[in-house]
């Protein structure tokens, strides 16, 4: 499995793109979980397999309708920590 911590910015906020992120990352078998930042954009920790991930990222770069996301960044971590599911924190 591997583990990502993502960061996506652009209009992400208020445009329900981590209940899109949740219904992709249910659609893809990712767990991990997502979450607004302060300064308008949003955290994501991902875990899966490459193949099921990259098809997560490449759903987060199109976003939803209402979201516009300008970029998006990744770093690979250390798979630690198990996550049974994918939550929205607040």
């Amino acid at each position: 499995m591997v583990r990502l911590h993502i960061t996506v910015s652009g209009n992400v906020q208020g445009v329900g793109y981590r209940y899109f992120a949740q219904m992709k990352a249910s659609q893809f078998g990712i767990t991990g979980w997502v979450r607004n930042l302060s300064e308008g954009g949003v955290e994501i920790v991902a875990v899966g397999d490459r193949e099921n991930l990259e098809q997560f990222m490449d759903s987060l770069r199109e976003g939803n309708p209402f979201s516009k996301v300008t970029d998006i960044s990744f770093v690979e971590l250390e798979d630690t920590e198990p996550f049974h599911s994918f939550k929205i924190k607040y």
